[in-house]
């Protein structure tokens, strides 16, 4: 069942002609910076360099432009560069500037101001150009902060096409197969035994969250599960699922394989345990399992 979503873009060829390109290089994950700083020069562009797969970006006061040019902080494999994609996230309260997608000096529209206080996530092509970031002219720039979050995230993986931001239209909810479930419980953020408790609510339109708890938590990356703790093992959290697939009814275990996106859990391959424990003792027979999981 394919999934009929699609992001409204809005593409623009702006040709801007600014008087300097100041070069800001950097190693880190993270930029905060003011546009008073340069304020008397506001035709100006900043670059600024990030190397991490991910962080984030404060601009006080904007003024002028900033292009942001972000780097995995680990090589990319020769030819794979093209499947990864950026994703960013405006914070709640960012205003001041409008988001572009700078390519060759035409710019297309990503984010208009108006839109960041709604906290969508836009993905984009890591080729497709860098970030371009161009403060709205105002009279008094007193308040006005631009803030976002930023991931790379790779476009190849067992079910990462379920994150429905990153190929908007191509999310399918289909089963995994055995051998998408075997890399998945291996190579996912957090992979886990638990059961669904109930649909949450969600300001999200293209997906729900469902309250979840885990009697086993295999491995998590970050935390997304929280408990633990006592004679009686046990955690608990919520995931994200896309809209069109719907969460699956309560009472059955399920192993609960996904991606973290902005500190939110995404579901990927989620089959029945009974079944992934006869896939997975089937292949630890057979010697193709591709790690060892604890199912004692």
């Amino acid at each position: 069942m394919m999934w009929p979503w699609a992001v409204h873009w809005v593409t623009l060829v702006l040709v801007l002609v600014y008087p300097a390109v100041a070069q800001y290089s950097s190693d880190l994950c993270s930029w905060r910076g003011s546009g008073l700083s340069h304020e008397s020069h506001r035709r100006d562009v900043e670059q600024i360099y990030l190397r991490c797969s991910q962080g984030s970006m404060e601009w006080l006061y904007p003024t002028g432009a900033i292009i942001v040019n972000l780097r995995p902080n680990t090589e990319p494999s020769p030819g794979r560069t093209g499947d990864l994609h950026v994703c960013i996230k405006p914070q709640l309260h960012s205003q001041g500037s409008h988001l572009y997608l700078e390519r060759a000096g035409d710019l297309r529209l990503l984010m208009a101001e108006s839109e960041q206080p709604q906290g969508g996530v836009r993905c984009f092509g890591y080729a497709d150009g860098a970030l371009f970031v161009e403060a709205v002219p105002q009279a008094d720039i007193s308040r006005r902060i631009t803030a976002f979050q930023y991931e790379l995230v790779p476009s190849h993986g067992p079910r990462v096409h379920l994150y429905p931001h990153l190929k908007p239209g191509f999310v399918t909810c289909e089963p995994c197969s055995d051998e998408e479930v075997l890399v998945a419980v291996c190579t996912s953020d957090f992979a886990g035994r638990g059961v669904f408790q109930g649909v949450l609510a969600s300001a999200d339109k293209r997906s729900q969250a469902a309250a979840v708890a885990l009697s086993r938590l295999h491995h998590q990356k970050t935390r997304v599960f929280t408990g633990g703790g006592g004679r009686v093992r046990h955690w608990t959290g919520r995931v994200n699922v896309p809209a069109e697939c719907g969460v699956p009814p309560s009472g059955d275990d399920y192993l609960f394989t996904g991606s973290v996106h902005f500190g939110e859990a995404w579901l990927g391959c989620a089959p029945r345990y009974k079944d992934f424990l006869r896939l997975y003792v089937g292949a630890r027979r057979a010697g193709i399992n591709p790690c060892h999981v604890d199912i004692d």
